[in-house]
């Protein structure tokens, strides 16, 4: 009878296996406040949720635990007032088919990614999302409808980012912001239609027309961040320079969001003449109608993560035009090291180490979070562009057949392809163009690069910036790189007393150059 009872189990389990492993679908309705056919990305999220766990208006994946929320994504092209679309959530999923996850309740949501623009910074204005539903696994999943618009954020919600103590000042400065808004020549005739670049300006105290001139600083931001966080960070500048903490510049903060990622202010095929832009369009009309210091030594650059790239970039670049960049936690600037990838290795794979072991990608000092795969992966189901890894083959690769940028790895298998890889080198690897071009660039680039990045980078980009340091070294070329202890991608402006102590130095680094010998405003 014991043995009967075992076999009876065993098919039990087989049979119940193989009853989860039919394909699931998840039927997601338009609600009736729907009015017009609907086109976008459909995403199905579902997280496995504990018993009385506390109610969730929102289910999101998040990077930084990307194997805790399944989602899986179909395009719609006309999803029709009361219609339903059938998502399959065995296929195009992360981080597996839904028939296989483990049993248990699950909390479910769709979202319509309208813009398609979830890949870049998540939910948004104008995106529809459902209710969030409850349904045990296995069993029939539920009907899922869309009865939301999702408005715009508000922006008061920013400024919890300021200590309490600044925030009316920053509030105030928020509001005499200046808006920037230029249509681009070169880059209207290169996609067909006016482009706008975008940002905000900050004004220094004593700022006045036909007054002296300032010193500028040209900053940009990281992955994520968009036209409202510009103005936050104009803002800062702006009360940071009337309380007298930051000595007085104009800062020019710009928008280098775009539709497929960051366009990182480089020369693209795929994105177009970022740069050239920049440098001979935007820079001159801003000096032609603001008091402006136009000269190299007036004339500075500061960004973080992708803005980091994008300013180490523009300085090696456009060497003679700015007086030095202070890029923090840059992207990868040395393609020996993208983010632990060596891209030019043979055979490289950007999923696994050479030993066998998965990449990783995202820590939290010595924890790692999220591997090479799984960040990539996640990002495939989400969408077809404006990812992190999608946005670098938009700024670094050549163009395929089919108009879009050739990706630099396979997504399914990671391997590298060493002929994409070459293109990037001979065009976008910093620390190769320094390398292979610095008898040119040493008069007007020696100098000029400052780094700071934390030895326990987030996204692992102190190994990057370790290469480069090293390829300046042996060129004898001067440079400032500092690697600061322990600090991550997320703390390394904070110093005792300031979140943004880093820059508050920074800043009066800038001036020093711009104003030999004047001393900078008392903390």
């Amino acid at each position: 009878m014991k043995r009967v009872a075992i076999l009876l189990a065993l098919l039990a389990a087989a049979t119940g296996a193989a009853a989860r492993a039919e394909p699931l679908n998840v039927d997601v309705a338009a609600g009736p406040a729907v009015q017009a056919p609907l086109s976008g990305r459909l995403l199905v999220f579902a997280h496995r949720v504990e018993p009385d766990a506390a109610p969730e208006t929102a289910i999101d994946v998040s990077p930084f635990a990307p194997t805790d929320t399944a989602v899986a994504g179909r395009e719609v092209a006309a999803l029709a007032p009361s219609g339903v679309a059938s998502v399959d959530v065995d296929t195009d999923v992360f981080p597996g088919p839904f028939s296989r996850l483990p049993p248990g309740t699950y909390r479910f949501q769709a979202l319509l990614d309208r813009n398609h623009d979830y890949n870049y910074a998540g939910r948004g204005e104008g995106d529809l999302v459902s209710p969030v539903v409850e349904a045990h696994l296995p069993g029939p999943p539920p009907l899922l409808t869309l009865n939301e618009t999702l408005p715009a954020p508000d922006p008061e919600g920013m400024f919890g980012e300021v200590p309490v103590a600044q925030r009316p000042a920053t509030r105030a400065a928020w509001d005499r912001a200046v808006a920037l808004d230029f249509v681009s020549p070169k880059l209207s005739a290169f996609w067909g239609r006016p482009v706008h670049m975008r940002g905000w300006i900050a004004l220094p105290p004593g700022y006045r027309p036909g007054g002296p001139a300032f010193p500028v600083v040209y900053w940009t931001h990281g992955f994520s961040a968009g036209l409202p966080y510009v103005r936050l960070n104009a803002a800062i500048a702006a009360q940071r320079m009337a309380a007298g903490d930051w000595p007085p510049m104009i800062w020019v903060c710009l928008d280098e969001s775009s539709p497929t990622g960051t366009h990182e202010f480089a020369d693209s095929v795929n994105n177009g003449p970022w740069g050239e832009a920049l440098t001979t369009e935007l820079i001159p009309w801003l000096e032609a109608h603001y008091r402006m210091d136009a000269r190299a030594s007036g004339r500075f650059l500061t960004g973080h993560s992708s803005g980091g790239w994008a300013t180490l970039w523009l300085q090696t670049r456009y060497p003679a035009l700015f007086g030095g960049t202070w890029s923090t936690s840059p992207d990868p600037s040395d393609f020996h090291d993208f983010t632990g990838v060596d891209l030019y290795a043979p055979g490289a794979n950007a999923y696994r180490q050479p030993d066998g072991r998965p990449t990783p990608l995202v820590r939290d000092h010595g924890h790692e979070l999220a591997s090479f795969r799984e960040f990539a992966q996640l990002e495939g189901v989400l969408g077809a562009y404006g990812g992190q890894f999608a946005s670098f083959d938009w700024v670094f690769s050549p163009k395929g057949p089919d108009g879009r940028p050739l990706p630099l790895f396979d997504r399914t298998t990671g391997a590298v392809h060493p002929e994409i890889a070459a293109y990037w080198r001979d065009h976008y690897d910093i620390a190769w163009r320094i390398q292979h071009n610095w008898p040119a660039l040493r008069r007007d680039l020696d100098g000029k690069i400052h780094i700071i990045v934390g030895t326990a980078d987030t996204f692992h980009l102190d190994g990057s910036v370790h290469r480069l340091k090293g390829v300046l070294d042996r060129l004898g070329a001067h440079a400032d790189i500092v690697f600061l202890p322990d600090r991550t991608h997320f703390d390394l402006f904070e110093q005792p007393g300031d979140m943004l102590g880093l820059m508050r130095d920074i800043t009066r680094a800038m001036y020093a150059i711009a104003r030999p010998g004047a001393h900078p405003p008392a903390h």
